[in-house]
């Protein structure tokens, strides 16, 4: 009964010569490789002039923010 059991679990022919691990190994690379081909390319970085731009823009929404605040304060004190 044992040596009916080795010879099922025995590979024969083609399939003899295939090991899992290296099918293993070779199926990961084809999927990394996959997905960097999918991905996008990182974006491009902002260039170091463009940040005080940045910067003024927030000060001038702060400045319109509290302008806005206290015409709402007046409004409500009515």
């Amino acid at each position: 009964m044992r040596q009916i059991q080795e010879a099922l679990a025995t590979p024969v022919g083609a399939s003899a010569d295939f090991d899992e691990d290296e099918l293993e190994a070779e199926l990961e690379d084809l999927e990394e490789e996959e997905l960097e081909e999918e991905l996008p390319a990182p974006p491009a970085r902002i260039s170091a002039h463009v940040e005080p731009l940045a910067k003024q823009t927030s000060s001038s929404m702060q400045s319109s923010d509290l302008s806005e605040l206290t015409k709402l304060q007046a409004e409500m004190a009515l």
